[in-house]
């Protein structure tokens, strides 16, 4: 029973990553389960906002929802931007989760950007469509401390990336 939790800023990876290793795992009858941060926003923790307490909120939320899923699956991914060390740090203690470093320069992260999420953080402050809570721009993302792996998205390829996740994950399920 494997907890993983993937961290990192809008638009490093965690999804993408996820999506792509899941169909090689269960291409080998492994059953993994991607919690994404974005889905369960969404769901099971609509009513919070982006306060520091809300952000611990909804990572306690996910891990004990990866918690209880456990037991179905090989592995559960949670693959949310969760930016506090406090929060990774109760996953990894609660849940014995590893902490996967998903690590992007923000110059990649804002060529990337499909959402538009950093174009709106970087606009002038006065303008309506500006974001004010944009992990890495304008609000914390503290450097992971204690990970257990890291990927650097901006530096290789997203199969390159995904390939060295994945061995990571299966080295973990050993």
């Amino acid at each position: 029973m494997l907890i993983i939790q993937l961290t990192g800023l809008s638009g490093c990876g965690k999804t993408t990553l996820s999506n792509k290793i899941k169909p090689l795992f269960a291409a080998q009858n492994i059953n993994i389960e991607i919690l994404d941060g974005d889905q369960y926003r969404k769901t099971l923790c609509k009513d919070l906002g982006f306060s520091k307490s809300d952000r611990l909120e909804n990572i306690r939320r996910l891990g004990g929802l990866a918690a209880s899923l456990v037991a179905q699956y090989n592995a559960i991914i949670i693959a949310a931007i969760n930016p506090y060390e406090e929060a990774r740090a109760e996953l990894k203690f609660k849940h014995n989760a590893k902490t996967v470093w998903i690590n992007c320069e923000l110059e990649s992260l804002i060529s990337r950007d499909t959402k538009g999420l950093y174009k709106r953080a970087l606009l002038p402050d006065e303008d309506p469509d500006k974001i004010f809570n944009l992990t890495g721009v304008n609000d914390c993302y503290e450097t992971p401390l204690n990970y257990d792996f890291k990927l650097d998205t901006h530096l290789e390829s997203i199969d390159e990336s995904a390939a060295k996740l994945y061995q990571f994950v299966k080295d973990q399920l050993k």
